[in-house]
Order: C-alpha cells, then sequence, then structure tokens
C-alpha cells in the first residue's frame, strides 16, 4: 500500500531540474540561458503541478477503491463461507437471494406469520409460484455466527420430520431465510387451543408426536455431525397441509461429533419451562443429546394435556405442576381427570404421559434416547414400565438474576447460590406464584 501511494503521490521527473528549479529563476538565467529558464518556468508553475494534481487525484481514487474492494471481499467471505460449505454437504445448495429479491417476494413484508425472539417470519411467493416462510432476522452481532450455524446446521438436513431450507439472504446488516411454507403454522394453537380454534384427535396428536420424536432422533444420531436443538417446543414445531410435524428454528443448534457425549457450555440456552435441568444444576451431570429428550418431555407432556404444564390457576395446589399431578394419579391408578377425552382416547394419553414423563427424568441417564422413544410411542402401553416420580430440584439450588416469563427464549448464564435470603426461583419453572 505505501509503494502504492509513493508510486502515485510522487511524480518522476529529472532530479537534476529539480535542484535548478529548487536554486531559483537567477541561478538558472545565468547558468543555462532565458530559454531553458521559461521551460523550467513553465514545468514548475503549470504542468508540473497539472501532473501532481492529476497523480494525486488518480492514488487517491486507487487508493479509496482498493479500501473498499477489501472491505467487501471481507464482507463477502461469509456469504462465500457458507455457499462452499453446503456446496460439500451432500450436493445440496440453497439458493442465495438478494434484499431487494425479498422484499419483492414479500411485497414490502406485508403478510407476516409470527415474531419471535430471534426475528420476523413473512410470507412471500417465489417466480415459480410456491408459497415460503421467510424469517428475517434481527440485528446481527459479532461475525453473525449464529446465522450460518442456521444456515449450515439446517441446510445439510434431509428428513421428512424436519423444515428445508430453500434459500437465505447476507446482504450487509440484512439477514433472510427461506424456508418452506407450512400452511398449518406451528403446533402450540392446537395444543392451547383457544375457543373457537382448531382441535387436533389425539390420534393425530400421537402421529405428530412419533413424526417430531424420529426427526429429533435424526438430528441427534442419523447425520455425520450430532445436532443438538436446544430449543424444543411447540411453537418450534411445524405442521404442513397433512399435519406432517417438521422441526424449525434452529438458531441455538449446536453440532458436536457423534463420539462426543458432553458439550462445553457456558450459558444456558433455550426457553423457560422446556429447558433440561442439568443446564443449570451443574451437580446433575453434563450437558448431552439428553437436553433435548427433556424438552421433547415436556412438550410431549403438554400435547396429552393439551394445556400448559404450568397451571398458576389451578383449583388444586397439586395440579399447578403438572406432571406432579399427573404422575400421582397414575400411581394410584385414579381416572385422570381431563376435559373431552374419550376411554379410547385414554389409552394414547396415557401412554404419550408415560414416555413423557421417562423424558422429564432429573437425571439425564435416566432418560431414553430419542430413538427409544419412539420405539415406546409406537409401542403397546403395557411393555411400559412405570417412570421414577419426576423431581424439580437437585441438592443444589440456584438463584437466577432476573425473573424471566414462561415463554422467553434465553441464553444467558445463571450464577449458584444456596443463600436462603436470596430470591430463589426454579429456572425451569420461571417465577410463577
Amino acid at each position: 500500500m505505501l509503494m502504492i501511494f509513493i508510486y502515485f503521490i510522487l511524480p518522476v521527473y529529472d532530479i537534476t531540474g529539480l535542484v535548478d528549479i529548487i536554486k531559483g529563476p537567477d541561478y538558472l538565467r545565468n547558468d543555462r540561458g532565458s530559454n531553458y529558464f521559461e521551460v523550467i518556468w513553465l514545468t514548475r508553475n503549470y504542468i508540473l503541478p497539472s501532473v501532481l494534481g492529476v497523480r494525486l487525484l488518480f492514488g487517491i481514487t486507487f487508493i479509496i477503491a482498493l479500501l473498499i474492494y477489501k472491505w467487501r471481499k471481507r464482507h463477502l467471505s461469509i456469504y462465500e463461507c457458507i455457499e462452499i460449505y453446503l456446496q460439500q454437504e451432500n450436493n445440496f445448495m440453497p439458493i442465495g437471494y438478494s434484499y431487494r429479491e425479498i422484499k419483492k417476494m414479500t411485497r414490502g413484508f406485508k403478510d407476516k406469520l409470527g415474531e419471535g425472539g430471534f426475528g420476523t417470519v413473512f410470507k412471500g411467493h417465489l417466480r415459480s409460484g410456491p408459497c415460503v416462510a421467510i424469517k428475517m432476522l434481527g440485528k446481527a452481532k459479532g461475525s453473525g455466527q449464529d446465522f450460518i450455524s442456521e444456515v449450515t446446521t439446517i441446510g445439510r438436513i434431509h428428513h421428512l420430520n424436519v423444515v428445508r431450507l430453500l434459500g437465505f439472504c447476507i446482504e450487509g446488516s440484512k439477514r433472510a431465510l427461506l424456508y418452506e411454507f407450512m400452511p398449518n403454522g406451528s403446533l402450540d394453537k392446537y395444543i392451547f387451543s383457544k375457543e373457537g380454534g382448531i382441535s387436533l384427535s389425539y390420534n393425530q396428536l400421537h402421529d405428530i408426536s412419533i413424526g417430531v420424536a424420529r426427526g429429533i432422533a435424526y438430528l441427534h444420531h442419523g447425520c455425520e455431525m450430532k445436532i443438538l436443538h436446544f430449543d424444543i417446543k411447540p411453537h418450534n414445531i411445524l405442521l404442513d397441509e397433512n399435519f406432517i410435524p417438521k422441526i424449525s428454528d434452529f438458531g441455538l443448534a449446536k453440532l458436536y461429533p457423534i463420539e462426543n457425549s458432553i458439550v462445553t457450555m457456558t450459558a444456558a440456552k433455550g426457553t423457560i419451562g422446556y429447558m433440561a435441568p442439568e443446564l443449570f444444576y451443574k451437580n446433575i451431570g453434563g450437558v448431552s443429546y439428553k437436553a433435548d429428550v427433556y424438552s421433547f418431555g415436556m412438550l410431549l407432556m403438554e400435547m396429552a394435556s393439551k394445556r400448559k404444564n404450568m397451571n398458576p390457576h389451578a383449583v388444586r395446589s397439586s395440579q399447578h405442576y403438572f406432571p406432579f399431578w399427573i404422575y400421582d394419579q397414575l400411581q394410584k391408578e385414579a381416572e385422570i381427570e381431563l376435559e373431552d377425552v374419550t376411554e379410547e382416547d385414554m389409552k394414547i394419553v396415557k401412554k404419550m404421559i408415560m414416555v413423557a414423563l421417562w423424558c422429564i427424568q432429573i437425571n439425564p441417564n435416566d432418560r431414553p434416547s430419542m430413538s427409544k422413544i419412539v420405539e415406546m410411542l409406537e409401542g403397546d402401553i403395557e411393555s411400559l414400565e412405570m417412570p421414577p416420580e419426576p423431581t424439580l430440584y437437585p441438592d443444589e439450588i440456584i438463584s437466577a438474576d432476573e425473573t424471566t416469563n414462561s415463554d422467553q427464549t434465553i441464553s444467558r448464564e445463571f450464577s449458584c447460590s444456596s443463600d436462603p435470603g436470596e430470591n430463589i426461583i426454579n429456572p425451569l419453572l420461571g417465577n410463577i406464584s
């Protein structure tokens, strides 16, 4: 860069002439004659400044262009890395789109489908006709590692029960992901149905639970790298036109070698109410794929009961936390009091609940793998053993620095404390009174 600057800024001319110019007009007139003086005078006052100005202007322009080129090359390196990486993975290549094309697909971002902790989702249309769901991510931080993580994670996946990535956009601070459109939306609006909403039968919910379990099992053991989702919940399970479930939102997902059973984490990731206890309590054990198993268990429990696991408005205190109440009913072999459940459906409900209770064991070693869970859901309820009683607290108590509601997605560190004077809450449930 310095050599380029010297070349363009310093003109090349006769050194002798330069010395003569420095000595002044009297020396030139006496030593070399008037004609030579006039040439040197014209050179010094007109030609040399013009040449210097042109070269200076061209040099500055060239340097600015070079800096812009280097900046753009560095900026586009993320885009190129994603393309190269995806080309090497199963010959799958999501299409790169410009922000202008994204804006045109969404008709100026008019049709909003939903909003979450990582961005806003809009409905769009490809030029070929099909609808797509376009997730516009929030303002990028750092080098865009979360964006790369999601693209490279889902870009390598080909499974019936995992949403398919069709394209992406990375242009300045604008980042977008294009997914196949799921006309029936997310699972939460069916299991937490409001008055007048669409209700799914228990046969449908059972089939959906098996599909989700197969999808997670594929993420854990079906890829070259083990993929931990870390945010399994009803809002991240999408349903296509045939109500086939597809796991979505890989913003918190992490990739690890298959041989690694324990992963290193410095912060708790996920959504309060679905997060595994080992993410908070250090004395339970290391974080592994069993964290997704716990989240699936909480999801399965809500699907079976068609309600939130935590109900602060329950008449009886024993019903505040549904897993406790339902375990007590199963142990007593009492009739489970659930709304709109026929005797035929009750067999499906009990099977889903028993599998869920196995999934939410506080000790990760007591939880089955997702492959085993698929077998349990597909088998008969008679073949299932009664799981141990669920619990919320291990020996160590952890205090959160601030309260968080039960639907918030988080990624932060928690501090350990055993001081009884501090405000103690259970991070698995949130601060619900």
